[in-house]
């Protein structure tokens, strides 16, 4: 019998795993077929809350079933489910600055879609609190030394050092601690009555049509993608929220000591840029009605063989929803992200047929396909919020998004290549992106070695860049809830996100080793005695 190759690099590589069993049962030929199937056009590009991303769960949950794979969802099921929610605008929103001018819907001033449901009707004293964040972990505290329980706190967008590399709010890419709701959170937590947000100046160029911004986040006809929000989150915040422009902001910090450019400058600072206003009284109704939306994640396990380790968990994942269609034009989503999905088939399948041979691993593998990340995540961050297994017995997060390609980044690429030099497809034909390397050295390193026998680039250039491509795919909730986790990624390129995303664009034979590699990888790591730790820099968490 001939010994594969790869069996037989990895035996004469030092430090290289034995290969994983079947291994080479993950074949380019089993991933064509079912990305032109899950990629094709009856799919209709499998956007969130339509029948065609329902079909394509099915899909995944009986391929799962075919496996013979444990049931680990909801019910005992194949599905983890849980509630998006998404907002309308009601007709009694206004902000109104004591005895002067009332501001509607656009007029300066708009409400928030993560208010609470409801006309909700508040008034009292404003203070200024800096960027609104509390973290510990990072040295930085806005409410030090203010008193804001019963007033409406004014707090900046972002982040402090937004635009430094050594920044402690994760570099340059934009930290959760950014995130409007949990800003919120923090102003509730707090005592305020209410929360106003407005636009950091000082870092980005001051908006000029803040009427035009209120109709996009508040459009009249409903758009064709709704903008969705995990329910676990907004059934936490009772304080109305509401945006003004920077004119508004202005008026209402009048009274402070300093200009708003002042105030927003002082803001950077670890101690944060609290500050009294002075008496400015304000009234501010928010009026938003939600509807509520089932979703649902697609899991299954494998059950490991040791008796002490078989608690604990290695995940591997994708997601599985895209951006849909418009009429005629399809937005396939062959590598955003049918490719990660076949690749967890695959690497189902290599482990059911290895369990059938008598090989288990000594952890237990969880296989997820979360649904609308393109929506922001939702499907990964609600399963954080209400997982199926401890967190904490989860050792890594492998998760595939867009392994199908090669990056290229065209002069001239636009925004959506913001931070990213201009490369070729040529220069990457056998790179792929592993993002999260940096939150977990020991982590990488097992990657690393798993690489051995594939001869894969693994570039490691992304953790820290403007692109925010580290918190863009399903890793990111982990990595803020203290799991190592990193994003296996072949790179944007000038068909991500359109029509050209097709399966017949994809280059099987390189996304065949980046699978078999995942495979690999996720094999070491559940036949490891020890874990990865997430290093020192990294401790600092969303929580949940």
């Amino acid at each position: 019998m001939l010994i594969p190759i790869a069996t037989l690099l990895a035996a004469l590589l030092p430090g290289a795993e034995p290969t994983a069993p079947r291994n080479d049962s993950i074949c380019q030929r089993d991933l064509k077929a079912d990305l032109f199937f899950l990629a094709g056009d009856r799919f209709r590009g499998r956007l969130t809350a339509t029948p065609e991303n329902e079909l394509a769960s099915e899909f995944i949950a009986a391929r799962f079933e075919r496996l013979g794979l444990k049931r680990l969802g909801t019910g005992g099921s194949y599905f983890h489910r849980f509630h998006l929610v998404t907002a309308r605008l009601g007709s009694s929103n206004n902000l109104k600055l004591g005895d002067g001018p009332r501001f509607d819907t656009g007029q300066e001033f708009m409400p928030l879609n993560f208010s609470p449901p409801g006309e909700q009707r508040i008034g009292g004293p404003l203070v200024f609190a800096g960027f609104g964040i509390r973290d510990p972990d990072r040295g930085h505290d806005d409410y030090r030394g203010i008193d804001v329980r019963g007033k409406i706190a004014v707090v900046l967008d972002h982040e402090p050092g937004e635009n430094d590399p050594k920044s402690p709010f994760d570099g340059l890419v934009l930290s959760e601690a950014a995130t409007p709701w949990r800003k919120t959170l923090t102003a509730q937590a707090e005592g305020a009555v209410g929360i106003i947000f407005v636009s950091d100046v000082h870092n980005h160029p001051e908006p000029q049509n803040f009427e035009a911004i209120a109709r996009s986040a508040w459009p009249e006809k409903p758009p064709r993608i709704p903008h969705y929000l995990l329910q676990d989150w907004v059934d936490r915040i009772h304080i109305p929220a509401a945006q003004v422009s920077t004119v508004l902001a202005r008026t209402l910090l009048r009274r402070a000591k300093g200009s708003f450019e002042d105030l927003a400058r002082a803001a950077e600072k670890p101690s944060g840029g609290s500050a009294e206003i002075g008496y400015v009284s304000v009234n501010l109704v928010t009026d938003v009605g939600r509807h509520i939306v089932p979703d649902r994640n697609v899991l299954a396990a494998l059950e490991g063989s040791d008796p002490r380790l078989k608690d604990e968990w290695v995940v591997i994942s994708c997601h599985h929803d895209h951006n849909g269609a418009d009429g005629d034009q399809v937005f396939n989503g062959a590598d955003d992200n049918g490719s990660g999905v076949v690749g967890l088939l695959e690497i189902a399948e290599a482990y059911a047929l290895a369990a059938q041979d008598g090989h288990r691993p000594r952890r237990s593998i969880l296989f997820v396909s979360f649904n609308s990340e393109e929506r922001g995540l939702l499907g990964s961050w609600a399963f954080v919020e209400r997982p199926p297994v401890p967190l904490e017995r989860i050792v890594a997060v492998l998760n595939m998004d867009m392994v199908g390609r090669d990056e290229e980044v065209p002069e001239g690429g636009g925004a959506r290549f913001r931070g990213l030099p201009v490369q070729s497809a040529e220069s990457n034909r056998n790179a792929v992106n592993l993002l999260g390397h940096s939150r977990s050295a020991a982590l990488a390193r097992t990657i690393e070695q798993a690489n051995a026998p594939f001869g894969l680039t693994l570039k490691k250039v992304l953790d820290n860049n403007r692109s925010n491509l580290l918190r863009r795919s399903d890793q990111w909730p982990f990595l803020q809830n203290g799991v190592p986790a990193v994003f296996f990624h072949t790179g944007l390129h000038p068909d991500y996100h359109t029509t050209g995303d097709r399966p017949e664009r994809i280059h099987y034979a390189k996304m065949e080793r980046i699978v078999r590699l995942v495979h690999q990888a996720s094999w070491d790591l559940a036949q490891q005695p020890g874990r990865p730790q997430l290093d020192a820099r990294a401790t600092g968490t969303a929580g949940r």
